[in-house]
């Protein structure tokens, strides 16, 4: 937990201590961002929704152009871009009346949450490599959960007032929050000099790493330019059924209150179950990663993880038909399922999304993978209500079928390009052999 917390690398340091921070607004801001919006703005639940709603398409297309931009002028200042803008709309919000302004200001917040993320995972992409690329990402994830607990629990007190005031503080805290984040990342350029030219190499594509598709080895050895990555056919299948995936953060937080309430389990078990989550992520998601900045070990990852996800959609369903006691004992199962799901889905999903891009192109290549996880936050809550919710088991059991062929489907495209990647290892060296 020390390395995680305080890790050696200037730059995991940096980035800790600003999703430190950046976790804090997230765990202030999901608290008590509704209940602003509806009783202090005076907004109703439905234009809620509406701007969220259209907000998620801002999320996407940022976190697509983020990808562009974090090549062009490098990745460490899109990344203070999209927190620093991040952090005007939420103290933006302050000064909302009505539902047209409220709807502008999440365009940009929502937006500007795209670019950030893009930028994160494309100064990972470049400045680390091999397994220490996806430990790194692994242990901010841990950091962002704990530290989103920690922003609810602070943000409680505003609950417990329960007035304006408090609600207009807490908005207001969760932009100086982010100001906080940005300091730190600001800073880095100057404090590891190194760091600029690093984000803006255009370094070769090894062959290790070759998956056989546009931008292949043989290219980027004869100097030709890197291909889009939306021509990379094998990456595509891999953002997609990752996507897919990655629908189950849909189901712990929208199904599962949900489906909670149609149960004899009280619905108080909803704290619990999340709690459960996030501690079994916070011991397990580092631990989860190791072996999968292999690309073969990364696709078994996925689908393990979505096997352990059909699992727990299993579980959820038979919570339907118990007492209160089995019905609380089948869902307490089934977070534990989930989360193990969770932790190896988004461990191979991230050795995926990096082993899989063209570093010439690290950029464009992770803004194409955060472009499909914004766009599986958009679908999940309308599947997930669409499923399990309106159906019932017979819902839930589609869902899981859905996750175990994407988690298998996922795995086979890893498997194609690790042996393509082998195949032009071997050819190769004989040709070179043949050559001495």
């Amino acid at each position: 937990m020390i390395q995680t917390l305080l890790p050696r690398d200037p730059v995991a340091r940096t980035l800790t201590v600003s999703t430190m921070a950046l976790a804090a607004s997230n765990g202030v801001f999901y608290t008590v961002s509704v209940l602003y919006f509806t009783r202090v703005v005076g907004l109703s639940a439905a234009a809620v929704g509406l701007g969220l709603g259209i907000a998620g398409g801002a999320g996407v297309l940022g976190a697509f152009l983020a990808g562009r931009w974090s090549d062009r002028v490098g990745a460490h200042r899109v990344q203070v871009w999209g927190v620093a803008a991040q952090a005007a709309a939420l103290l933006a919000y302050s000064f909302t009346g009505d539902a047209v302004s409220f709807t502008l200001v999440a365009i940009v917040a929502v937006g500007a949450r795209g670019v950030q993320g893009t930028g994160r995972q494309a100064l990972l992409a470049r400045w680390f490599t091999g397994p220490e690329r996806v430990e790194v990402r692994a242990r901010l994830r841990v950091v962002m959960n704990v530290f989103i607990g920690l922003g609810t629990l602070a943000a409680a007190v505003a609950l417990l007032l329960d007035t304006a005031v408090a609600y207009r503080t807490a908005m207001v805290a969760t932009a100086l929050l982010l100001l906080v984040a940005v300091a730190p990342l600001a800073a880095l350029p100057r404090r590891v000099p190194g760091l600029a030219a690093r984000m803006l190499a255009d370094a070769p594509r090894p062959e290790a790493t070759a998956d056989g598709t546009v931008a292949g080895a043989e290219d980027a050895a004869d100097g030709a330019p890197a291909a889009p990555p939306w021509r990379d056919r094998t990456y595509l299948a891999s953002v997609a059924l990752n996507a897919v995936v990655a629908m189950q953060f849909g189901v712990m937080t929208v199904g599962v209150p949900l489906w909670v309430a149609t149960t004899d389990a009280p619905t108080a078990v909803v704290s619990g179950l999340l709690v459960v989550n996030t501690v079994l992520v916070a011991l397990l998601q580092v631990r989860a990663s190791r072996g999968t900045h292999d690309v073969r070990g990364a696709g078994r990852a996925v689908r393990r993880g979505s096997v352990l996800l059909a699992a727990a959609c299993v579980l959820y369903a038979a919570a339907g038909y118990g007492s209160l006691v089995a019905a609380t004992a089948l869902l307490v199962l089934a977070a534990v399922a989930h989360s193990l799901g969770e932790v190896l889905s988004e461990a191979g999903g991230w050795g995926m999304a990096f082993e899989l891009a063209d570093p010439r192109q690290a950029g464009a290549y992770q803004g194409l993978s955060q472009t499909g996880y914004a766009l599986s936050a958009m679908a999940a809550p309308i599947v997930v209500t669409a499923l399990p919710i309106r159906y019932g088991t017979a819902g839930w059991l589609v869902l899981g079928a859905v996750l175990v062929v994407a988690g298998i489907g996922a795995a086979a495209v890893a498997r194609r390009a690790a042996d393509r990647a082998t195949s032009a290892t071997a050819d190769a060296t004989r040709t070179d052999a043949m050559t001495a």
